[in-house]
């Protein structure tokens, strides 16, 4: 097993930040402890810390110190070279390459940034790295605005040298491409001879990544932010000077445009702040006022009523310097542009095979399933057979940054209830573009009739008229779940900012569970740093008797099943075997052979306590016989009382990823969320929906 992988790059400019997100997610799919390495870098005055480093180190959460990170700096490096001591900067990168590697099972590297004044002599640093590192390589090649010939030339010139230095090539990835170029480029490169053994991949150009977010923009000019600090997340797209009257200047906005204009050209402000509220002028990303002038009072106080106000930023410099020190601006992919993460993953996932190259990369997997792993895992399988999710609460912000992220990873297919206008207009001052999304009105809905109707007849023998049933239906909640409920679409996902009972009482009013016999129950994937639980039932049944209880640990267990977890369930309580008494411990007791009876073919252990359950060294004192103690899986609690503590302590002292609560037991898939959740966890919770949609099993790496 190779236990490193060097990303290098033909030349500046070539993506190497973007392809390593990409290639971190796919070795978070193999191993548990993968680290991330950068020989040189090259910090300044602006950046003190390497970017890259910041980005990934943050995005997949490593435990490595930012100082066993990296080798040597540029600087240093650049004394070195002056001096004949190129062999020193080589056992410095080492030394330190190989203290990280003792706290990693994998080691990923990121080669030098072509910033020394001779391309030759970087490349020549690049390969003696690469080979006394050992460790295989892989290729990046910058297609950006270049001919076809020029790029097959450069990457077969560059690979031929870096065989003929010993190194091992795993595969060559040309970036930045033209669209309708990615076939022949990659058919001139097969057609060198030089990748007979190597995999090759083009991915197209995606100028949003090459673009400076206002927080870029603002920290390269020194600037001072006069409005809109949350918004600093957007991107400009282009700039344009702003010095002539407005009738020459409105034709020249487009999407993203930042506006450069002195400060006292209240027109200017004015004008460029009312076209965000106009339906038929593309969006601007912000402005920035020249000379150290600002607005006076009257002026500020008239634009700072619009709304969707964008960044306003203010510098000393005049016009003309302001707009040559933007046009120098290089873009990095920062820990904070979760817009850049997302899209620069979806192209890698998109346009590479994740199975070949990862297979090629590494000959042996990881029994450890990781939170990443698992939620990798996920996010491929609900990929791989797209469902429709309804998403009620379409107008709240983490909803439709979830949306974004959903479908410009291509997860799933989303609909969005509620007020066309009032989303729209929200999607624009988020500054999100969502692409393929449906949006739908319950008031105005071509199926409301239907679904009215439908919920009158299910309700219609508890006493509910035709007019109850309008005022229900005309609930997001309600209308969402009828979407499922007549196939329009697969599942649901509420609760961000609706109550748990607001959720899930449509879906047992309308969905219905399984069996009578069966209750509706929830279930908790506790993500902690080598293996994934589950727990059940933390959020809706308060005290499930004997019978419930045992239902509800068989339901657990196929869940568990589903998402690739294999179900060792431990029947918790306060008491281990038969050392303990009381009615609670009865309870647990009954329920426990309850299990055993209905599925002899589990695996279940009942009354335990959690430490006997999860301590191989408690296990073997308590029940050194047991099949489950130690090594249990599926956590079932003895009511919601202890479920509902005990999973918030976990996640909470052990830094644990909780994933749910997830509905189990329902004929079609209803998922609940907690009004504190994340966008991370509202993009996990409706690719678990999908999975649960799909009705397949889902494996982990083994």
């Amino acid at each position: 097993m190779s236990n490193g992988l060097y990303i290098t790059a033909t030349e500046s400019g070539s993506g190497k930040s973007a392809i390593a997100l990409g290639v971190m997610e796919m070795l978070f799919r193999k191993l548990d402890c993968v680290g991330f390495f950068r020989p040189i870098i090259n910090p300044d005055s602006q950046n003190p810390k390497d970017p890259d480093i910041q980005l990934i180190s943050a995005q997949f959460n490593l435990s490595l110190p930012y100082e066993k990170m990296y080798g040597i700096t540029q600087a240093e490096a650049d004394r070195l070279m002056a001096l004949g001591k190129k062999g020193e900067i080589i056992e410095k990168i080492i030394e330190k390459y190989n203290d990280a590697q003792r706290h990693c099972d994998f080691i990923l590297c990121e080669g030098t940034d072509f910033v020394s004044s001779t391309a030759g002599v970087e490349f020549d640093i690049n390969a003696s790295i690469i080979k006394n590192l050992s460790c295989p390589v892989l290729l990046i090649a910058n297609a950006f605005q270049k001919p076809l010939k020029d790029v097959s030339r450069l990457v077969s010139l560059t690979l031929e040298s870096l065989v003929e230095k010993g190194c091992k090539i795993v595969g060559t990835i040309i970036n930045r491409v033209t669209s309708s170029t990615e076939d022949d480029i990659i058919n001139r490169i097969k057609a060198a001879g030089l990748v007979r053994k190597q995999l090759i991949y083009a991915i197209p150009d995606e100028p949003v990544l090459a673009k400076p977010t206002l927080a870029e923009v603002a920290r390269a000019l020194n600037a001072d932010i006069l409005y809109g600090h949350k918004q600093m997340y957007r991107h400009a797209r282009s700039f344009t000077v702003a010095a002539m009257q407005l009738r020459n200047l409105l034709p020249r906005i487009i999407h993203g445009t930042l506006i450069i204009t002195p400060g006292d050209r209240a027109d200017i402000i004015v004008a460029c702040l009312a076209s965000l509220s106009s339906a038929s002028m593309e969006k601007i990303s912000g402005i920035i006022l020249t000379g150290g002038l600002k607005p006076e009072k009257t002026i500020w106080d008239l634009i700072q009523g619009f709304s969707g106000m964008v960044p306003v930023l203010s510098v000393d410099t005049d016009t003309f310097e302001t707009a040559v020190m933007v046009e120098k601006i290089r873009a990095d992919i920062s820990p904070n542009d979760e817009r850049k993460i997302t899209r620069a993953m979806a192209l890698f996932e998109q346009h590479i095979d994740i199975e070949k190259l990862g297979e090629k990369v590494i000959t042996t997997k990881s029994t450890i399933v990781t939170p990443k792993m698992f939620e990798f895992k996920i996010i491929q399988r609900a990929r791989s057979h797209k469902k429709r999710i309804v998403l009620p609460e379409g107008s709240e912000d983490r909803v439709l940054l979830a949306a974004e992220t959903l479908l410009r990873r291509e997860i799933v297919d989303i609909t969005l209830l509620g007020n066309k206008k009032k989303i729209q207009q929200k999607i624009a001052k988020l500054g999100l573009r969502m692409g393929e999304l449906k949006i739908i009105e319950p008031l105005t809905s071509s199926n409301l009739d239907l679904y009215i109707n439908s919920y009158f007849e299910l309700r219609k023998h508890k006493g509910i008229t035709k007019e109850n049933a309008r005022d229900l239906i005309c609930d997001v909640n309600f209308f969402g779940t009828m979407m499922v409920l007549h196939g329009h679409v697969d599942g649901v996902v509420s609760g961000a900012v609706h109550s748990t009972a607001a959720t899930i009482k449509p879906a047992f009013e309308i969905i219905k569970a399984q069996k009578k016999s069966t209750p509706v129950s929830s279930l908790f994937f506790m993500c902690l740093g080598e293996r994934v639980l589950a727990y059940g039932d933390c959020a809706i049944n308060p005290d499930p008797d004997a019978r419930e209880l045992a239902e509800i640990a068989i339901t657990s267990a196929r869940t568990a099943e589903t998402f690739g977890i294999e179900p060792r369930i431990a029947m918790l309580s306060y008491s281990t075997g038969s050392s303990g008494k009381g009615k609670d411990v009865e309870k647990v007791r009954d329920a426990t052979a309850l299990v055993r009876k209905k599925r002899p073919d589990l695996l279940v252990e009942g009354p335990i306590q959690y430490d006997a359950a999860i301590e191989p060294n408690v296990a073997r004192t308590k029940l050194p016989n047991s099949q489950v103690a130690g090594k249990a899986t599926v956590f079932i609690f003895p009511d919601l009382n202890t479920g509902n503590n005990t999973y918030k302590a976990v996640q909470r002292s052990s830094g644990a990823v909780a994933i749910g609560p997830i509905l189990q037991g329902l004929n079609k898939p209803v998922n609940d969320l907690s009004r504190g959740c994340l966008v991370a966890d509202i993009v996990n919770t409706v690719a678990i929906t999908a999975v649960q949609a799909q009705g397949t099993e889902i494996s982990v790496p083994k």
